[in-house]
């Protein structure tokens, strides 16, 4: 079967757009295709800077032919419907319609529709040119005179040369021909930009991938992903050192490079006075090269940087990896003269000593006299919730709070509350915003801060994604608890929630970190009365703050935890099971749910779910009907020994269940409610529920009640599928 090869040459397209763009051409095409008929074995997409690329493999050479029948309206129908089913079925007139019969519809129309199959090239030739058109470039652009007119040719960048033939392995592929803005294909495409600019002709992808490889252009972005690795690592321990990787600055160098050449430069060694973060952020913002390290060593940094060329340069490189030192060396002084003006004294420093007295803080220390400054300056946090300085102050009460809880020093939560937002103001930070917490934690030891407390000031961030750490450290804890807690009452205070894909403000990630900290550090923390401490923290919320918010807000915390226990393996029945509106203790929902399931996973469990949800089913059905039910079961209105047992053993399992709930023994309690598996099967074994006597038959349905509530006390079985 024949085989597609597209390529679609342009000015150097933006690394981070390269992986996404080779994927929707791959997507739109195909699904083009195989909307009109065709069919395809495999598709691959292929990008380097300069082109994005597809290889189709097996692609059927013709459309099928189309016969169909499309029912119309009835020959006695309204003028308006015989003209709305010619315009369906593509008709001139009544005329080329055909009338079948019905023994009970009568007579009415039908267009038989035959559509002859239409050659593979032909339906490419008129798919490119629209797919081209209508690419989704984050940002595209015109060029040429011909940008001068409407609707012009849009690309990311300036469009060159289009690619694109067909055919079958054993003959010539042939050309597939089309014109967009007076680019014409063919198949002709272009080398590496300076080592082999001349023209190729290729045949098909193989032929095509070989040519490109020897005109230095390496097609495959994965392999020159591995090329770089492996040729920085080698190069690397050549000199004694041990690259730092780095996956996200690999697939942004790849999609730089058609022809990568590794290179190694260095700098001065008094550089190595700034934090590693800083320098290898330095140099991988600016430089995009990665840094390296002394074999062995964990954290220091090596005066050497290694780059990724795109040319093969006659001096082996020499000027190249000068030229990027010389670059570094410009960077990493800039780096160290704010890391420097970072532990000097503010300028303003006498304007802030109000803030210093509100805080507590000694402004002969760096960080201090940054809080200071942050308050002062009354930096904006929210329109509605204040300032930075405010939102300090509400974090350090908080903190304090929930220390005892969680098991740290007041004093050390406090302390580090005080100083968790510090870093907003220095000079590194502002350079790289993503360090914040990280210099905090650096400054905070360089000015004898109590270990927690340097801690705290880095963690209090975490977790900021799925597989990102919890913190560990109590201070830390209690200080990241008090950070999202604030941030989420804050904004339900305000009624700015999350709706449908929008969270601007990132509060799903703010409560599945709560969540988390929670769950896998094994805290007690029932959140409705930290709510209603967090709202009193912030006076000027507290009128905002009623309790359907609070409630509402419990809600967004129980999706949070479903959407965790889920990813965990748990059963998305058995949390909707444990989980009531009024669950607040999210440590105790999880050993619920853990306990349930391990339960459920027993034969008696088994059992137990069946009989006591058809109990639940039964009295739900005479509830709908408004059956009488019996408030209290009587023991004189008892006919079978069923009845007997049952009312014996539900007794017995409410008092040993809820002793077992009170001492949080969840595992006791469903081992309490075990000693109801006999005794339910045994009663609808011998036992008619609706008993002709309306007496018997509401004391029955009070005992499935009684089963019920015992049952539920643990778990709402109802729920539970099986």
């Amino acid at each position: 079967m024949p085989d597609l090869l597209l390529e679609l040459r342009s000015e150097e397209i933006p690394a981070r757009m390269q992986r996404k763009a080779a994927g929707d051409l791959r997507k739109m095409l195909t699904d083009g295709l195989v909307e009109t008929g065709l069919t395809y074995e495999a598709a691959r997409e292929y990008w380097t800077p300069r082109r994005l690329a597809l290889d189709i493999r097996g692609l059927t050479a013709r459309s099928k032919d189309i016969h169909e029948e499309i029912k119309g309206p009835a020959t006695s129908a309204p003028e308006q419907a015989v003209q709305g089913f010619l315009r369906k079925a593509g008709l001139a007139s009544i005329a080329e319609a055909h009338v079948h019969s019905d023994p009970k519809k009568g007579d009415f129309y039908v267009a038989h529709i035959s559509k002859p199959g239409r050659a593979a090239e032909e339906i490419i030739a008129e798919l490119v040119p629209g797919i081209i058109r209508g690419f989704p470039w984050p940002k595209s652009m015109r060029w040429g005179p011909a940008s001068a007119k409407p609707g012009s040719l849009r690309w990311v960048r300036p469009l060159q040369s289009i690619l694109c033939t067909f055919g079958p392995e054993t003959e010539e592929p042939v050309v597939v021909d089309f014109e967009i803005d007076g680019i014409r294909s063919s198949n002709v495409t272009y080398g590496h930009r300076f080592h082999a600019p001349g023209e190729i002709t290729v045949r098909r992808f193989d032929d095509y991938v070989s040519k490109l490889e020897a005109a230095k252009v390496v097609l495959d972005a994965d392999r020159r992903k591995e090329i770089i690795l492996a040729d920085a690592r080698n190069l690397a321990f050549a000199n004694g050192l041990d690259l730092v990787e780095d996956e996200g600055l690999l697939e942004e160098v790849s999609g730089l490079v058609e022809w990568p050449v590794v290179l190694m430069g260095e700098f001065e060694q008094d550089f190595l006075a700034i934090p590693a973060e800083v320098i290898r952020l330095t140099i991988r913002a600016n430089q995009k090269c990665f840094v390296s390290r002394p074999q062995g060593a964990v954290e220091d940094l090596s005066n050497r940087f290694i780059l990724t060329a795109n040319i093969e340069a006659k001096d082996g490189g020499r000027e190249i990896a000068y030229g990027n030192g010389k670059v570094v060396r410009a960077r990493l002084s800039d780096a160290l003269y704010f890391w420097k003006t970072d532990q000097g004294d503010l300028p303003d420093l006498g304007q802030l000593k109000a803030s210093a007295e509100k805080f507590g803080l000694d402004l002969k220390k760096p960080l201090d006299q940054r809080m200071a400054r942050l308050d002062h300056l009354g930096v904006t946090f929210h329109a509605k919730l204040g300032t930075q300085g405010e939102r300090v102050e509400r974090i350090k009460k908080l903190a304090e709070e929930l220390a005892p809880i969680v098991g740290a020093d007041p004093a050390l939560a406090r302390r580090a509350a005080v100083l968790a937002k510090a870093d907003l103001t220095t000079e590194v930070v502002g350079e790289f915003p993503e360090l914040q917490g990280a210099m905090g934690r650096k400054y905070a030891l360089l000015q004898g801060e109590h270990p927690s407390v340097a801690a705290a000031i880095e963690e209090h961030y975490k977790p900021q994604g799925p597989s990102d750490r919890v913190p560990t450290d109590s201070v830390s804890i209690a200080v990241a608890l008090a950070d999202k807690l604030d941030t989420l009452v804050g904004f339900w205070a305000i009624d700015e929630k999350p709706t449908g894909s929008k969270d601007p403000y990132a509060l799903r990630r703010a409560a599945l970190g709560v969540a988390r900290i929670v769950v896998e550090n094994g805290i007690r923390l029932p959140l409705t009365p930290t709510f209603e401490s967090a709202y009193e923290v912030a006076d000027y919320l507290a009128s905002k703050a009623g309790g359907a918010n609070g409630s509402d807000l419990l809600s967004f915390f129980h999706d949070r935890l479903k959407v965790y226990l889920r990813d965990q393996g748990a059963r998305h029945d058995l949390i909707d099971a444990v989980i009531t509106p009024q669950s607040d203790d999210l440590l105790q929902i999880v050993h619920r749910v853990e306990a349930l399931g391990s339960f459920l996973d027993s034969e008696n469990g088994k059992n137990l779910l069946a009989g006591t949800k058809r109990a639940a089913n039964i009295l739900a059905a005479e509830e709908k009907k408004k059956t009488a039910i019996a408030e209290t079961v009587e023991p004189a209105l008892f006919r079978e020994d069923a009845e007997k047992m049952l009312v014996a053993a539900v007794n017995q399992a409410e008092r040993q269940a809820g002793e077992a709930i009170q001492n949080e023994d969840f595992s006791a309690a469903m081992l309490a409610l075990s000693v109801l598996r006999e005794p339910v099967d045994s009663f609808f074994e011998r036992v008619l529920v609706n008993d002709e006597d309306h007496a018997v038959r509401a004391n029955r349905l009070a005992l499935l009640a009684r089963i019920r509530a015992a049952t539920g006390k643990v778990a709402d079985f109802s729920r539970i599928a099986g």
